[in-house]
């Protein structure tokens, strides 16, 4: 496994970096590709190697400005990833930015922390 996986924001897609040495985990920026699922495809990939040897505390931070529905059902597939970590005994601290005002992106946030057994904290950027 790689320990460092990049993508570079476009206008459609977020950035995304993923480094295990660092301990830093960040998808921001917009996310409306034409097909989600292909977007992320790599993404989950690297996730699933590494959360066989996962850090002992995982940071993972999303700071979206906007997502699609495609991008949301993805979206969630990271978050139960970063949940089966949990599952395994290691710790995972997700943060989820939302600018002043975006109603959608703090709604999305609290929803995910709902449905899922893993601590999301829901902060104004």
């Amino acid at each position: 496994m790689e320990d460092r996986f990049f993508v570079n924001a476009t206008s459609e897609t977020p950035e995304i970096i993923l480094d295990k040495i660092k301990n830093e985990f960040i998808i921001s920026g917009k996310s409306m590709p034409e097909d989600a699922r292909e977007f992320y495809q790599s993404t989950h990939n690297w996730l699933e190697t590494y959360k066989e040897k996962p850090n002992q505390i995982t940071r993972f931070d999303f700071s979206l400005d906007y997502f699609n529905s495609g991008s949301v059902k993805q979206v969630f597939k990271i978050l139960c990833l970063l949940e089966e970590i949990t599952e395994s005994g290691k710790d995972v601290k997700v943060t989820w930015y939302y600018k002043k005002g975006d109603e959608l992106m703090l709604m999305k946030g609290l929803e995910f922390d709902k449905f899922l057994d893993l601590t999301i904290d829901v902060r104004e950027s």
